[in-house]
C-alpha cells in the first residue's frame, strides 16, 4: 500500500469523531428540551449550560477535523 492511499485511510478514519460528535451535540439539545419542558423556570440557565456543552463537543469535532488535515496534507 503506498503513503497516498495510507493518509486518505487514516483521514477517513479519523474523521469518525465528527460522527459521534453530533450524535453528542443532538443528546445536549434533546435534553436541554426535555428539561426546559419538565421545568420552564429555569430555562435560562439550563441553555447556558446546553452551550457550553455545544461548545465543548463541538471543540471535540473541531480536533478530529484537523487530526484529518493534518493526515492529508502534511
Amino acid at each position: 500500500m503506498n503513503t497516498v492511499a495510507a493518509q486518505k485511510i487514516g483521514a477517513g478514519l479519523s474523521t469518525i469523531g465528527l460522527a459521534g460528535a453530533g450524535i453528542g451535540i443532538g443528546f445536549i439539545f434533546a435534553s436541554l428540551v426535555h428539561s426546559i419542558s419538565r421545568n420552564p423556570k429555569y430555562s435560562n440557565d439550563l441553555y447556558r449550560a446546553a452551550v457550553f456543552g455545544f461548545a465543548l463537543t463541538e471543540a471535540i469535532a473541531l480536533f478530529a477535523l484537523m487530526i484529518a488535515f493534518l493526515i492529508l496534507f502534511a
